[in-house]
């Protein structure tokens, strides 16, 4: 279907208001494919009559539909397994000696599309029982997309889903067959909570150790992206970690954040001690 100029300026730049996300020129290819469903589903006759119609005042569900469609939720199982292996076996460590007293970590998951993230996390906490036994571990997974989050506390995967990046002991140990799915058990889900957000938005409430924010600034300009690593900073403790993705980094980004010096691929706070 041919895309006109000002259908493309209308459904992108809409993107673009309600999630920070910039659909580049490579990434516009979506705005024909991803709303090919949304149209027949409601008998319109192209991109230009859509982009006429979210126009309208009351087009609020409209508006989150066409959204929702064009959402990347690309993700799976311990994604940048060496990066991901750092954070667990040496960031979160050496959090754990400065909060010793309290034994208590708060990890947030920002735009964790359907949850492998967090529950990676949790996998991995769950496999160093010794270390991690008589600590409170909160984990929290958000994401812009309703449908997304909904999938995330569902905890059902896929047989393609779980042989993306899982390991076979996790699904073993850490799943249930559900017909041709495989649903996360309920002792794996404990301390993990999904949310609803907006990274355009203030952070979750409290404080966290940790913040997971992967491959999602990627896609907000430059001014965004500034925007959203100040609003981190006031979700962070002071020493504590933030993670990104592997393509991704703060440097030339934000002067809230620095490289860590010790480990490779995360990131402390520019007042960090």
């Amino acid at each position: 279907m041919e895309m006109t100029p000002l259908a493309v300026r209308a459904l992108s730049g809409l993107f673009e208001q309600m999630t920070g996300q910039q659909l580049a020129d490579g990434r516009r290819w979506r705005i024909d494919v991803a709303l090919q469903a949304v149209m027949r589903a409601r008998d319109i006759g192209g991109l230009d009559a859509l982009a006429a119609q979210v126009a309208h005042p009351g087009a609020t569900e409209l508006r989150a539909t066409v959204v929702e469609a064009l959402l990347n939720h690309e993700t799976f199982f311990y994604r940048d397994m060496a990066a991901f292996r750092t954070l667990v076996d040496e960031g979160l460590p050496h959090l754990a000696e400065r909060r010793g007293a309290a034994r208590r970590l708060r990890i947030w998951s920002a735009g964790c599309s359907t949850g492998q993230e967090p529950y990676s996390i949790a996998f991995a906490l769950a496999a160093a029982e010794t270390r991690w036994r008589g600590w409170t571990i909160e984990i929290v997974g958000t994401d812009v997309s309703p449908v997304a989050i909904g999938k995330a506390r569902a905890g059902v995967y896929s047989q393609f889903e779980v042989q993306r990046g899982l390991p076979v002991r996790d699904l073993i140990t850490r799943f249930d067959p559900e017909g041709e799915a495989w649903r996360v058990r309920p002792a794996a889900l404990e301390g993990v909570s999904f949310a609803v957000h907006n990274l355009l938005d203030p952070p979750p409430a409290g404080e966290f150790d940790v913040i997971l924010c992967r491959n999602v600034l990627l896609y907000f300009s430059a001014a965004r992206r500034r925007d959203v690593f100040d609003r981190l900073t006031t979700a962070i403790a002071r020493d504590g970690v933030l993670m990104l993705g592997a393509g991704e980094t703060v440097l030339g980004q934000t002067d809230a954040f620095r490289t860590d010096p010790a480990l490779r691929g995360l990131y402390r706070p520019a007042t960090a001690p």
